[in-house]
Formats: structure tokens, sequence, C-alpha cells
């Protein structure tokens, strides 16, 4: 299963929310951002379950006001390299 997460956080704070993330072994990819979201993730789980657990994780963080879940449909894009 694989994921994409927007997450919006208090101000000042992405910088050890993003250290926070680094810890959590199913989050791939870690990316600040401006705009209306401060931080993108990609998240890769072997079951269906665990996006569902490792988002409770995240979520419960104190500085994390917002997230917003983009589960991948396969077979339907994929990277351009393959």
């Amino acid at each position: 299963m694989q994921s994409y997460v927007l997450l919006t956080c208090a101000s000042g704070s992405e910088s050890d929310i993003i250290a926070k993330l680094k810890k959590i072994p199913e989050v791939k990819e870690i990316n600040g951002i401006w705009g209306k979201y401060d931080i993108f993730l990609k998240i890769v789980t072997d079951d269906p379950q665990g996006i569902d657990k490792v988002i409770s994780n995240i979520r419960s963080f104190s500085d994390i006001t917002s997230t917003y879940t983009m589960h991948v449909l396969y077979g339907q894009g994929g990277s351009i390299d393959e």
C-alpha cells in the first residue's frame, strides 16, 4: 500500500516534525513545501492497516494541525521510469 500525505503544522515546528517523521520506517520520502500545506510525505506499507496506523501515529504529534491522505490507486499511472 502506498499513500501520499499532506501535513499542516504549527508555524516554526516544521524542522522538529520532519526529524520525528524520519524515525518512522514506513515514511519513504519527506519534503517541506510552501502553500496551504507544510510537509509532503510518501508512506509505503505491506498491509492496508499499516497506513492507518502510521497516519494515527502522525496525527498524534502535538504540532500537526491537519492531515490530508491520498491513497494510491494501483494500475493507474506509476513512475515514468517503469
